[in-house]
């Protein structure tokens, strides 16, 4: 990130505070790291120099006139006598056809595929390409769904699982999630019921838009009706559901309902519940949930800790986070750039702002690179800490690198450089706001005029800043 002066290296006792590093990169695993000497703006150009992308091809229908559609196939049944029209040949050009036709006339060319090649036999997946038109069409009704399935089953192919995941995945695709469950349970009672992945995705759209009785009258019925038994994915989804609304009482219900089905809690539904508890504010809580693990030979894993420090040093428990940072090494998991971004956090909100720093040189220290979310937490910081020249010095280094400014960083800059009369320094940190596409212009400038306005109104109020 380029020489950083030695005004911020002050703040602790050694010289390594923050080493030369650039920029976020493209995610690694589920983190952006800022790697050394590395400009994302630059490399991310490279890359698309460097990749030979495939043009997409052209489309072959550019009407959905079914006339037109049947001279353009003939058209290119006769250029290709020479050479094989094996059925792949005659399923991509329906379904070429599909994607801007109406389901009759992808029928009608179909028939016409076979009338002049009676070669060609289609198989299910050249059904399945109507099914999935059928299901997507701006239809209320599932009649034209119906007379698909009706088609296939006339020709020696009836529905099967792999039809019905097709034709649910088609409908939630377009909002149809209504139809969906209708479908499900009329092929239910034909003997083509979901498979528990098909059943897992209706749940989880369901949770994403249904209140949650809808849910489980949806996961009784089927079980009650069908014989379809909720698995220990089912569960989970439904515990990460509850989580999210934070009715955690909910939540450890599950766990109980999930045990007496006879699955054992995971660490994946462990560390759901841990992340309950941490978006209803009560981090203090997963110390519980995680010795509750324990107790039931569950081994945590890096989110679990990582949950863990998150949520204790979200609550103000800084020096309990600690120890368990010395837990999970002993453990074998190393700690992350989200590991020692939490901690910092939790510093700050203490008001240890030159402490967060100090673990900033630990944390590259054992070769760990900080992401932006990293340097903007101890921006932030250092400006409600009232350390100014810190947070100024710390700004030019996350400039030189080309890191972009969150808006709570950003914000609290602005007001710290306004509160002390620099006001064309707010209005630089403001043009780098914009040209690094930190924040839009308009969010950008509206917080630095509101800055400046509550600078002017408590001045003239007499008030100290």
């Amino acid at each position: 990130m380029g020489k950083i002066p030695p005004a911020l290296r002050t703040a602790i006792s050694s010289n390594t505070l923050l080493k030369t590093t650039a920029p976020t990169q493209a995610l690694k695993s589920r983190h952006q790291f800022l790697n050394k000497n590395e400009n994302p703006s630059k490399k991310s150009a490279a890359a698309n120099k460097s990749e030979k992308k495939t043009p997409a091809p052209a489309a072959i229908f550019k009407s959905p006139e079914l006339s037109e559609a049947i001279k353009i196939f003939n058209s290119l049944v006769t250029a290709t006598m020479q050479t094989p029209r094996d059925r792949t040949f005659h399923n991509s050009l329906l379904q070429s056809y599909a994607s801007i036709s109406t389901v009759d006339d992808s029928i009608s060319l179909l028939n016409h595929m076979i009338k002049a090649n009676p070669s060609f036999n289609p198989d299910r997946s050249t059904y399945h390409i109507l099914l999935a038109q059928s299901c997507q069409a701006p239809d209320n009704s599932l009649s034209s769904t119906r007379k698909t399935l009706s088609l296939m089953t006339t020709n020696g192919y009836p529905p099967n699982q792999g039809t019905t995941d097709i034709a649910v995945r088609s409908l939630c695709s377009v909002n149809r999630l209504d139809e969906a469950i209708e479908l499900v349970k009329g092929l239910s009672l034909n003997s083509s019921p979901p498979d528990i992945f098909t059943y897992n995705f209706l749940v989880k759209c369901l949770c994403k838009c249904r209140s949650l009785t809808t849910v489980y009258n949806f996961v009784d019925q089927m079980r009650a009706s069908f014989g379809i038994k909720p698995n220990l994915v089912t569960y989970t989804i439904l515990i990460d559901n509850v989580c999210n609304t934070k009715n955690l009482r909910e939540a450890m219900r599950l766990v109980s309902a999930l045990s007496d089905s006879g699955f054992k809690p995971d660490c994946f539904v462990y560390n759901t519940i841990m992340k309950g508890y941490c978006n209803l504010s009560r981090g203090g809580e997963v110390i519980g949930v995680y010795n509750k693990m324990k107790e039931e030979g569950v081994e945590p894993d890096l989110v679990t800790y990582n949950t863990l420090i998150f949520g204790l040093s979200k609550c103000g428990r800084v020096g309990e986070a600690k120890k368990f940072l010395k837990v999970m090494v002993e453990a074998g998991f190393l700690p992350d750039a989200v590991t020692y971004t939490s901690l910092m956090n939790g510093m700050c909100r203490e008001g240890d702002a030159l402490g967060a720093l100090a673990l900033l040189e630990e944390m590259e220290g054992k070769g760990c690179s900080p992401n932006s979310c990293t340097y903007n937490t101890l921006l932030y910081g250092l400006c409600k800490s009232r350390l100014m020249e810190k947070g100024i010095e710390l700004y030019w280094a996350m400039k030189e690198g080309g890191v972009k400014l969150e808006t709570a960083a950003y914000a609290t800059l602005a007001r710290v450089l306004c509160r002390h009369g620099k006001v064309a320094e707010a209005y630089e940190v403001f043009d780098y706001a914009v040209e690094s596409k930190s924040l839009t212009d308009v969010a950008a400038y509206t917080t630095l005029e509101s800055t400046l306005k509550w600078l002017k109104k408590a001045k003239e109020q007499g008030h100290a800043v």
